[in-house]
């Protein structure tokens, strides 16, 4: 009865580590718009290039160590103790990224900040595995992909304000401390695995750990339409990393809202991604299973159709709204993710499943932010000269780089429609042969 009650306690920590996690992620976001900031890591303003691939070296160092690390940390360490040596080493290296005086150095703590947090989403996987039946892991998956949203709507104003009273260093030491002092004593404290659960016997040397890791991945590949729904996390996670990493920078440049404004309303479409994650939970208990595709179709056209409007529209604070809707929408395509997963996947090869998709897709996603920085530098560019002309300029850069979204959730859209119609494919097959049966 105690683990019954208590379980919902380590779920609540994990949301609360996932959120702590997305604020250090979109730290470097904010901060691309002060220019101390990007005098100290020898970076141009103008260098848009540059400054996406701050956020390509995070996803980089992430997507391979939640492809490549987390089975070793399972295998040797538990989830318990993997999500304590994350935190501390995640905490030192935010703490510490300010001492990195150089834009080599900075792309390196950005590397090692993502592999850090990599095993973070497969840890918690493991987690809620052992505590939830499968008929019961809806809510839990939800709550803890609700963090995702809720860092993203915290971090923008909680870094904007910093930004505006301190040195753009206080950043990095406020995250850092925050790291340890408030994830630590709360894994210590809530997150405890079932006996007979955490995570199996240790292996008694490197080969077998090595072998383990190659179950993992063989697992994996048993997975039906493996590479469709990677495909789809790639597209659905490249929007996610395009748009965070360059939202504050197009408010304020493009928008032209100040600093502070800038903050708030950068937050307001995180907080529709976390509205909408739940809802679309609901939607798949409500739809069933064999409907699920019709949610990555009609949210991803209503993402691009936002997103449009959002490059069209001539009031800033219409865009921002459109902005919020596009949002709003991809985070209906959130939990339909993992479902998808779980559905095509063996049940002794679903951790492994979306552990692999999930790195795979993000060491995909992770060069949309350095992609989008081209765009926008090269169309910025080719504008003429004087001030006028280098501000319109500037914003159709940024227009011209955030219409790369519209063509992620094109992505998405036809990977749904491949989904639904090989799972038809397949009921219609099952069907006749149980009829000649």
């Amino acid at each position: 009865m105690h683990s019954k009650n208590f379980r919902w306690y380590g779920v609540a920590t994990l949301f609360v580590i996932v959120a702590i996690s997305y604020v250090d992620r979109i730290n470097i976001a904010v901060l691309i718009t002060d220019a101390a900031f990007l005098s100290h890591a020898g970076i141009a303003a103008s260098d848009r290039v540059s400054q996406g691939f701050l956020a390509t070296a995070f996803m980089l160092g992430y997507g391979v160590s939640a492809f490549v690390l987390t089975p070793f940390c399972s295998a040797l360490f538990g989830v318990r103790r993997s999500l304590v040596y994350g935190l501390i080493l995640w905490g030192v290296v935010t703490w510490a990224s300010p001492l990195f005086d150089s834009y080599g150095l900075l792309l390196a703590s950005r590397v090692l900040l993502g592999v850090s947090e990599g095993p973070l989403f497969s840890l918690a996987s493991s987690y809620i595995k052992a505590h939830f039946r499968s008929d019961e892991n809806g809510k839990p998956n939800a709550l803890v992909n609700m963090g995702t949203g809720l860092g993203l709507a915290v971090g923008y104003p909680l870094v904007g304000y910093l930004l505006t009273r301190f040195a753009w260093d206080s950043s990095f030491h406020v995250l850092g401390v925050l790291n340890i002092a408030l994830g630590i004593p709360l894994v210590l404290a809530f997150v405890r695995m079932p006996v007979g659960h955490e995570d199996g016997t240790r292996p008694s040397s490197l080969g077998e750990a090595m072998a383990r890791v190659g179950g993992i991945v063989r697992g994996a590949l048993h997975t039906r339409n493996l590479f469709v729904i990677t495909l789809l996390t790639s597209a659905a996670l490249a929007y996610l990393w395009g748009s965070s990493n360059w939202l504050p920078t197009y408010l304020r440049e493009a928008r032209g809202f100040s600093l502070r404004e800038m903050g708030w309303i950068a937050s307001a479409p995180q907080y529709a991604t976390v509205l909408a994650v739940f809802v679309g939970g609901v939607l798949i208990d409500r739809l069933g299973r064999d409907r699920v595709p019709f949610i990555f179709m009609g949210a991803s056209a209503g993402v691009a159709l936002s997103v449009l409007m959002a490059i069209n529209a001539r009031d800033p604070y219409a865009a921002a709204c459109c902005l919020v809707a596009a949002n709003f929408f991809w985070g209906l395509q959130s939990p339909a993710i993992p479902s998808t997963v779980q559905h095509c996947s063996r049940p002794e090869h679903t951790a492994s499943a979306f552990g692999v998709t999930n790195g795979a897709g993000s060491l995909v996603a992770a060069f949309m932010p350095a992609l989008m920085g081209g765009v926008i530098s090269a169309v910025s560019h080719g504008g003429g000269a004087g001030a006028a002309v280098t501000a319109a300029s500037s914003a159709a850069g940024f227009f011209a780089g955030f219409a790369l979204l519209i063509g992620t959730q094109a992505v998405v859209f036809a990977c749904g429609l491949l989904l639904w119609w090989r799972e038809r494919a397949q009921r219609m097959t099952a069907v006749s042969g149980s009829q000649l049966s």
